[in-house]
């Protein structure tokens, strides 16, 4: 019994060894290399697993890089994984960077890996050139009209520049930013729905791939509509606010001569009030003049004679009025 404790219990051990030594030392992945005339160490697949790398993610893309007949080693593709990199796609890029005849060292594919972008699009786009489609850009000719203008912008990846150069965002405010030069200089927008392909000479010819990573091979103006006619809507604008401030200013007047009508209204009754005081006076002058004797009565009569004859002139005057104004009936 004892026996085949110890027997079992060794067994045991046994497997968890050999799973353990298996897990370190992948050899089937060894013998795959091995098969494919690979030269890879044990221990370098051992030195794999003490590192954290998968041998996976190195020895298969190793194994498809000496099939293409690439110059890459372990060391080279170890190192791109430890960085970051894909390790996989890198290869890829290489093999098809040969198969087009375009020059791209590991190091560059690599580099352009680690800057985040796509190595294999790139090379795929250095073959197959790719189409950027613009926004609607607005532009407005010299007669005020606008036109909505979208254009398709034929690129190609350049290798050379895929590190430190700009990207697609770039390229399409570039491309918006000369349709609108190119339509703002032209006298009328009947210029520009005449020959459209004018725009594409002016702004392919002003070098706008410049400091990017694609070069450009054509710009074609897919659709250009007429918008606003956004020189008589500011004229419009213009003469509403020219009104605003008229009328603004009419009211400034208007409340000016308001405020001079109750001023001169309060100095009639100031002066009105001064002439009632003035001639609650009279009478009691005219009683000094005649202790005086200064005033004599026919003087007095004289002056009622005088002020009566001022008051009847006065009554037949308004008569007057009154019937001048007055409709006669028929």
């Amino acid at each position: 019994m004892d026996f085949l404790i110890g027997s079992g219990f060794i067994l045991i051990m046994g497997i968890i060894i050999v799973a353990v030594f298996l897990h370190f030392v992948p050899i089937g992945l060894w013998i795959s290399a091995l098969a494919a005339g690979v030269p890879v160490g044990i221990f370098t697949l051992i030195g794999m697993r003490m590192r954290r790398v998968p041998p996976s993610k190195i020895v298969m893309p190793l194994i498809k890089a000496n099939k293409a007949g690439l110059d890459v080693n372990v060391n080279q593709l170890e190192a791109h994984y430890l960085a970051g990199g894909n390790v996989d796609k890198v290869v890829d890029a290489l093999i098809a960077s040969q198969r087009a005849q375009i020059v791209l060292p590991f190091e560059r594919s690599a580099a352009i890996d680690l800057a985040g972008r796509d190595v294999l699009e790139a090379v795929q786009m250095s073959v197959n050139p790719k189409v950027i489609e613009t926004p609607v850009v607005s532009a407005v000719a010299k007669n005020g009209i606008e036109l909505k203008i979208k254009a398709r912008v034929t690129v190609r990846a350049n290798i050379d520049r895929l590190v430190g150069g700009a990207g697609e965002p770039t390229i399409i405010a570039r491309v918006g930013e000369g349709i609108v030069t190119t339509v703002g200089s032209s006298e009328k927008h009947t210029d520009v729905l005449e020959s459209p392909d004018d725009i594409s000479k002016t702004v392919l010819g002003k070098g706008l791939d410049a400091g990017t990573a694609f070069e450009i091979l054509s710009i074609d103006i897919a659709d250009v509509d007429v918008g606003r006619n956004i020189g008589a809507q500011l004229q419009t604008d213009q003469a509403e606010a020219d009104k605003r401030i008229a009328q603004a200013k009419a009211e400034e007047r208007r409340a000016m001569a308001v405020a001079k009508e109750q001023e001169m209204k309060a100095y009639t009754q100031e002066m009105e009030a001064k002439v009632v005081e003035a001639q609650a006076e009279v009478p009691h002058a005219m009683a000094e003049a005649f202790k005086a004797g200064n005033l004599g009565v026919m003087d007095y009569y004289n002056m009622m004679n005088i002020q009566s004859d001022t008051e009847m002139r006065k009554s037949v005057s308004q008569a007057g009025k009154v019937r001048k104004n007055t409709p006669v009936q028929k």
